[in-house]
């Protein structure tokens, strides 16, 4: 739920009544920037930092409150405070209104999982806090000269948020049921028609609902490299009357013929789940190994891409530019960073993300865990799925895609 201005500040005090800071920062970011790494840890000590972050995956929320928290307690004396979001917006709106309000050093939210147009909202809305990056010891671990990491849905990072994970498209199946899935995206197309009820995709502004239109989108323009750049008007008409076309075209094969769209991922996840419908979709592939793990999904679930390739991206984490508690906030980035903790997340046992730095610059031991990791046979590695990777386009793009699906697919 997109937060409202009129409910945006009883928001934040509610936020305010349930998670108040325990031990507020004595120092701006700016001298935060000049201190050494040590005096950073000690100014977190005894400190709490709010993390607010999608609280959909049950995996992901252990992981972070009990796996990372811990760290955080008994080698810092830290408390992490995981604050679970519906839609990562909520956050970035919280502390929009905050600085509309003048809160610009006792802010309610210390960090966020972010990235996309969220994040271009932050930086340019001056919401981040900056250029702290190289203050973190494990920012070694960053290869920062990789395009991919240094830029965010193409806006470049400069500093503004630190890398967490890797994550990339796929398609999934039970291979009993369906043992030929569409490998492409005009392959999906006649799929769908020669199979009516048995795909559909989650309303837009859903995350992984968007993503899927925007691959049709990638397809009705010919390639994702004709997309590539600054958002132009006159292209996007041309390409999102095919695209829309194409999804009408599709509407009536669709789940309950096309008259609702599933509200959420979590909604599509439970028609796969019950075998309503015969393939999902998740920008997490490891999502499909734990469904499977629950026995929420039968043990013949595959994960694949399309011979086209599949969307993928880096996520982050920020903080924000009045964050009361920025000394705890980056102190937990630098776990976050390690080799343990980035290994840790992607046991497929735990959660199974793709880490964000460079294995090759960790550990031996580390090194050695990574190597030793055995994916469950459901999940596609994220090596299969990167021969045929896709880049996310612009934040203009996207919000504009997005829009018009609405507009023109949804209320048509």
């Amino acid at each position: 739920m997109k937060l409202t201005r009129r409910n945006l500040l009883s928001t934040v005090m509610t936020l305010a009544l349930f998670s108040p800071p325990a031990f507020a920062d004595t120092a701006d970011g700016d001298a935060l920037n000049k201190m050494t790494w040590d005096q950073v840890v000690e100014m977190a000590k005894g400190g709490t930092v709010n993390w607010f972050m999608w609280g959909g995956a049950d995996n992901i929320n252990k992981y972070v409150s009990e796996t990372v928290g811990g760290v955080l307690m008994d080698q810092y004396g830290i408390t992490l405070n995981r604050v679970g979001l519906t839609d990562t917006v909520e956050a970035v709106n919280i502390v929009l209104g905050e600085k509309e309000s003048g809160v610009m050093d006792a802010g309610s939210v210390d960090m966020i999982w972010i990235n996309g147009e969220n994040f271009r909202t932050m930086k340019q809305g001056g919401l981040a806090y900056c250029g702290y990056t190289d203050l973190l010891p494990n920012n070694a671990l960053i290869n920062w000269d990789n395009p991919a990491i240094a830029n965010d849905f193409g806006v470049p990072v400069d500093g503004c948020e630190v890398p967490w994970s890797k994550a990339q498209f796929a398609f999934g199946h039970d291979s009993a049921r369906t043992p030929n899935p569409p490998k492409s995206i005009g392959e999906l197309i006649d799929w769908v028609k020669a199979n009516p009820g048995q795909f559909t995709y989650p309303a837009a502004p859903d995350f992984n609902g968007a993503v899927f239109v925007r691959h049709v989108f990638y397809y009705a323009a010919g390639g994702a490299d004709k997309l590539l750049g600054d958002f132009d008007q006159a292209r996007f008409d041309e390409v999102a009357a095919k695209t829309w076309a194409i999804l009408n075209e599709m509407e009536p094969y669709l789940w309950r013929e096309g008259q609702t769209y599933p509200n959420s991922i979590t909604q599509l996840n439970e028609l796969f789940a019950n075998g309503e419908v015969a393939l999902n979709f998740n920008y997490e592939p490891s999502q499909f190994g734990v469904a499977v793990a629950a026995g929420t999904y039968p043990e013949t679930t595959r994960t694949y891409g399309l011979s086209g390739g599949t969307i993928g991206n880096t996520n982050y984490t920020i903080i924000p530019f009045n964050s009361p508690n920025k000394a705890a906030a980056l102190v937990l980035q630098n776990v976050l960073l390690s080799g343990e903790m980035q290994y840790a997340k992607a046991d497929p046992a735990v959660w199974g993300a793709s880490p964000a730095i460079e294995i090759s610059r960790t550990s031996p031991q580390v090194q050695a865990q990574f190597a030793a990791i055995v994916l469950p046979p459901s999940v596609v590695s994220a090596e299969e799925l990167g021969k045929n990777a896709l880049p996310e386009l612009q934040g203009g793009w996207i919000s504009a895609i997005e829009q018009g699906w609405i507009a023109h697919v949804a209320q048509k």
